[in-house]
This record gives structure tokens, sequence and C-alpha cells, in this order.
């Protein structure tokens, strides 16, 4: 007997038909890079993935991070054989310390002897015969013990043995997005939700040195740190912003200093999306949360994108979003108190509803081409 990492993924992969096999491989792929400098295997068991490995801790911490994997289980195998799987049931029992049970079979091959009912009968009367003070209890079990039968082996674990996974789509399915990313807490959520959803996710920052300090990029930095645990690896493009918002300040209104700012932001996204090959910008924007984010704030940011643009957490409370920040990781980091070029400058009275002719006229004085290109042409690059 072994202990080994049962992978199952998310049910959606069952669901794409002649895609299944790419949305596999594509995983399977992703589990390995995510593996890398381990001595594991991955071994196939009729359509059910395992994992040998000697450090199945350091494996589960890994395997249950990569987006598409929706659980992952510490099952025991067993030969193919009613009495030994018996036995390790009740082993199995005796560790949960539970008073009632519930035992649940899969037989994938048919050619095991026993279909599903009779083996769960057999491993469940064997367990009441052998344990006193323990009983049956089909509805609520404190120790619902699973049982696998495949072509090569046999498969024992409990409920106390799942670790749930990431779920999603394997990352790299879905095309690319370039994320407007802040040291604050929504966008690193808003990227992880699309990387969630097998989305490659790259990474911008705007920075209005002196004005945000060297620790603000530091912050945003170690956000894409983060987010880069759940991915192959995130390209962070740090933009200078100063010269943009500096010639905002100078020639046009001050309510409309937020919204102006914002537009050049989709600019800049848009453009490096360009010249990167990546196909979508994506914000952290939750509608009404702030004042560019009212609908016809979000309206007129837009107006300037040249391809889809991505709010994620669009209908989301602020408190759905902090609790997956923390849940992920990014909450702590995102709290710091370094201030990012959205939280500096900030009108006292911002326009809540901008109109995109009058926004159009009042921006007509910027020179937009090169203050946008001169800010690329500046940026600095890193990738974790």
């Amino acid at each position: 007997m072994r202990k080994l990492i049962l992978v199952k993924y998310a049910p959606e992969i069952f669901l794409k038909g002649l895609n299944r096999g790419k949305f596999e491989r594509k995983l399977k792929e992703n589990i390995k890079k995510k593996l890398a400098g381990l001595d594991f295997e991955i071994i196939e068991d009729q359509n059910r993935w395992f994992i040998k490995c000697d450090d199945l801790e350091e494996a589960s911490k890994r395997a249950k991070n990569v987006f598409g994997v929706m659980e992952i289980c510490i099952v025991t195998q067993v030969e193919r054989d009613l009495d030994a799987i018996k036995a390790l049931a009740l082993e199995k029992v005796k560790e949960s310390g539970a008073s009632t049970f519930k035992v649940e079979t899969n037989r994938a091959d048919k050619l095991f002897p026993f279909n599903s009912m009779e083996t769960s009968r057999g491993v469940g009367g064997y367990i009441l015969n052998k344990l006193e003070h323990i009983s049956v209890d089909i509805h609520n079990p404190e120790c619902r013990l699973k049982v696998e039968i495949r072509e090569k082996n046999a498969y024992v674990y409990t409920n106390k043995d799942k670790i749930k996974g990431a779920g999603g789509l394997p990352y790299g399915m879905n095309g690319s997005t370039m994320l407007m990313l802040s040291g604050g807490i929504d966008s690193p959520v808003a990227g992880y939700l699309m990387a969630r959803r097998g989305v490659e996710l790259n990474c911008v920052y705007y920075h209005s040195h002196p004005y945000t300090s060297e620790r603000a990029k530091d912050k945003v930095k170690d956000l894409a740190k983060i987010l880069a645990q759940y991915t192959e690896k995130v390209n962070l493009y740090v933009v200078p912003f100063t010269d943009i918002q500096m010639s905002i300040i100078e020639k046009c209104r001050e309510d409309e200093l937020t919204i102006i700012m914002r537009r050049f932001m989709m600019r800049v996204a848009c453009k490096l999306s360009e010249i990167k090959g990546i196909q979508s910008v994506s914000s952290g924007e939750s509608i009404g949360q702030v004042a560019s984010q009212t609908m016809e704030g979000l309206i007129v940011s837009t107006d300037v994108a040249d391809r889809p643009v991505f709010r994620p957490l669009v209908a989301m409370d602020k408190e759905d979003i902090i609790e997956i920040a923390n849940n992920i990781g990014t909450f702590e980091t995102s709290i710091l108190p370094y201030e990012d070029c959205c939280t500096i400058f900030v009108p006292k009275h911002p326009k809540t509803k901008p109109r995109v002719d009058a926004i159009r006229k009042s921006e007509s004085v910027l020179d937009i081409d090169s203050l946008v290109d001169k800010a690329i042409e500046n940026l600095e690059k890193y990738t974790f």
C-alpha cells in the first residue's frame, strides 16, 4: 500500500466535448510545471490522475493552486481484492474517530466481481462487525469513506483526506489580458479571477514618481509575485505616469481630472497590449464603489479602448472582494499604507456623471499620443 494524490479536475472540463482533450493536456502540463523541482510521477488509471511523490505535503500544497483542479485527495492505493479493501477501510474509519460512517464505491472497472452496491455493503458490514459504538448514517455521516475501483488498483480515502482546489479552467486556455494593477485591494482580486478562467495574466502599474514612493512600486511588485504563485509567470510593466498627470492638472478642469486620468490609463493599457500581442484589458472596477466607477464613468473610460475590457468585480460588494483577497493572500499587502497614482491629486468634487463628448472636448488640449508613447517608451519590465 502507498499514498498518492488523486487529482479531480473541474466538472466544466468534462463538458468541453471534442475540445476536452486540449483542456486535459493543458491542465496536466500546468500541474507538471507547478511540481517542477520535486521527484514526482503522474500515473493514470482509467481516466483518473494520481501523483506519486515522496513529499506529498509539498506536492499537495502546489497542486491545489493549479487552476482547473477542483479537489485533491490523499488516497491509499490497495490491490483490487475485497478483503484487502475491507482491512484498509477499517483502518481509515478507526483513524477518523467517527461515530457514524457511510461507504461510497465507484466501480469504474466493470470486471471487478462485485458491483458498487455489493462492495459498499461488504465493506460497511465488515466495519460494523469489527467496531463497537459506530453506526451507518447515509445522510450526514461524520466519516464518508470513498472506495474507487479502477483498472489497475483500488483506492480508499475519506472526506478528511480532501483538500479544496482552485477550480476554474486551465491557465493559458482562454487568451490573454493586461490587468491594470494598482496597490489596492480590488485589482489583484480581478487578476486572480481572470487567471482562474484560464486567461493569461500580464499587469501594468502607473507610477507617479516622486509623488508615489518606491515603496508603493515595491508593494505592487509584491502583489504581482503573489499572483504569480497561481500562474506560470506574471509580466509587470511599470509605466511612468507623472508627466501625464501633471499635463492633465495644468490644462483640464479639476472636477474632470480623475476621469481623464482613467482614460489615459486605458489608452496606455491598450497601446501596451497592442505592442505585446495581448488581447484584452482588465481592471478591478466595481460599479458605484468610487466616483470614477459610476455607470457614466465606466462608459467614458471605456470609450478610448480598442479591445475588450473586462471588469470581473463589477457587481461584487466590497466585503466579498475582501474575502477573496484574504483567501488568495493579497489583502495584507494591499492594505499597506503606500499611496498609488489613483489616490493623489484627487479633486474635492469629482464629476460622477461625465459625458463622452464633453470629456473628449476637455482633453483635446492635450498632446494625447505623445504623452502615451513617451510613457510606454520609458516603462520598466519585471517578470515574476
